[in-house]
């Protein structure tokens, strides 16, 4: 950081003390003027390839998209499994 030059939300001089700030703050603290942000989570889990061919008939005989098959048949079973 340049010299006596204060960082706008920390006042912090260095960029040490700007970490040490952000160490115990968070961003929503001084969010004023930010857009909320839209986003989704994805993950990836491996599936033997005659297993996904299985999947992808059923969802395209069902007329969905692969990931949402098997979204459904995951909260039918956690479904089942909480009753």
């Amino acid at each position: 950081m340049e010299e006596n030059r204060l960082s706008s939300i920390s006042k912090a001089d260095s960029d040490e003390k700007v970490g040490e700030f952000w160490d115990s703050h968070d961003f929503t603290e001084f969010d004023t003027n930010a857009p909320d942000a839209d986003f989704e989570v994805t993950c990836t889990i491996p599936v033997t390839l005659e297993l996904l061919g299985e999947i992808e008939k059923q969802a395209a005989k069902r007329g969905v998209k692969v990931d949402e098959l098997v979204n459904l048949w995951l909260q039918q079973k956690l479904d089942e499994e909480a009753a």
